[in-house]
């Protein structure tokens, strides 16, 4: 099993998943971790102005096709994943990762590992 989270320094987990640059990769076997890797994530900096669009009206935020092509672009690198941990994330972005087959997991929980260790328990 792989499991991603989005991360701005590789060690604490990443308040928002737009705006996070990184996915940390990890390979669990047996309940225990044997790799570790660092992934660059596609996300607002990678896009023109690195801000939001704005929601016209009418429409829902982040449900909207240009969204949703971001939100690809961010989960490709992590395609062989079975689970995102983030800090936060937009409906827009859970439900994109949710038809990917990803399920994502929003936690406060600030370390990585700890993260990890606990969503391995049944604890997260």
């Amino acid at each position: 099993m792989k499991i991603a989270a989005i991360s701005e320094d590789g060690t604490t987990i990443s308040q928002h998943f737009g705006r996070a640059p990184l996915y940390v990769v990890v390979t669990v076997e047996n309940g225990k971790i044997m790799s570790r890797e660092k992934r660059d994530k596609a996300g607002h900096h990678t896009f023109a102005g690195g801000q939001h669009p704005e929601t016209a009206p009418g429409e829902k935020h982040g449900y909207d096709a240009g969204a949703q092509s971001r939100h690809t672009a961010m989960a490709q690198s992590i395609d062989d994943c079975q689970v995102l941990i983030a800090g936060g994330m937009g409906w827009g972005a859970y439900d994109s990762l949710k038809s990917r087959g990803i399920e994502a997991v929003v936690t406060a929980v600030t370390y990585i590992e700890e993260a990890i260790k606990l969503y391995l328990d049944g604890k997260l």
